[in-house]
């Protein structure tokens, strides 16, 4: 865990605030708490709003004073106009989406350029995993079995890179994190075998 401003940011959310420029229109998709808002707004100065389908996790949103609705991003971002935000970020959300290709496109609509982060199911523990119990593995990075309500779907970094490829969607930056959420140096194919959170911007 990393600290600033009293916030415990995950690696993975860090480097995804490392991305962000001083300033900017942020838009955060199933943003949670708000712990990423809460600390781009005290860190980097953002303006920002968040989409949040748990009532909950809205409620606690408002508590630190957050702009955030409460909504379902299956629905889309039709309340959005066009090139409204410089960023749309979308972290550890997309294996919980019915139609992902509809809302990174819808994305791309609202905001400049979007953040995309999930959990890799291609790293090699999740293949021995299944080779070995028969069993569908946790992802790293998102330990949560596969009757767990949400249900997320599996996907591996090249799933999301044959999405973008099919979609025509342009892949400005990839950053990989290994084992203990250390960055990983770029290496083509290997990075679907040991990446255990994967982050692209696209745009």
């Amino acid at each position: 865990m990393i600290t600033n401003n009293s916030i415990h940011l995950r690696a993975d959310l860090l480097a995804i605030a490392n991305l962000t420029k001083p300033g900017e229109k942020v838009l955060d998709l199933g943003c949670g708490d708000g712990t990423l808002l809460r600390y781009l707004i005290d860190a980097r100065q953002i303006v920002g709003r968040g989409v949040e389908l748990s009532e909950p996790d809205v409620l606690a949103c408002v508590g630190k004073g957050l702009s955030v609705r409460q909504g379902n991003l299956d629905e889309g971002l039709r309340d959005y106009p066009d090139q409204s935000f410089d960023t749309v970020i979308l972290s550890q959300t997309l294996p919980y989406l019915d139609n992902p290709s509809f809302i990174i496109c819808e994305m791309l609509r609202v905001g400049r350029r979007a953040l995309v982060s999930f959990a890799n199911w291609g790293h090699w523990r999740c293949r021995l995993e299944l080779l070995f119990t028969g069993r569908v593995p946790l992802a790293p990075g998102l330990p949560q079995a596969w009757h767990e309500s949400p249900r997320a779907r599996p996907l591996t970094v090249r799933d999301f890179a044959d999405l973008c490829a099919r979609e025509r969607i342009k892949v400005a930056r990839e950053i990989y994190l290994g084992e203990s959420y250390r960055a990983l140096r770029a290496s083509g194919w290997a990075n679907n075998l040991r990446a255990t959170i994967a982050i692209f911007e696209v745009g």
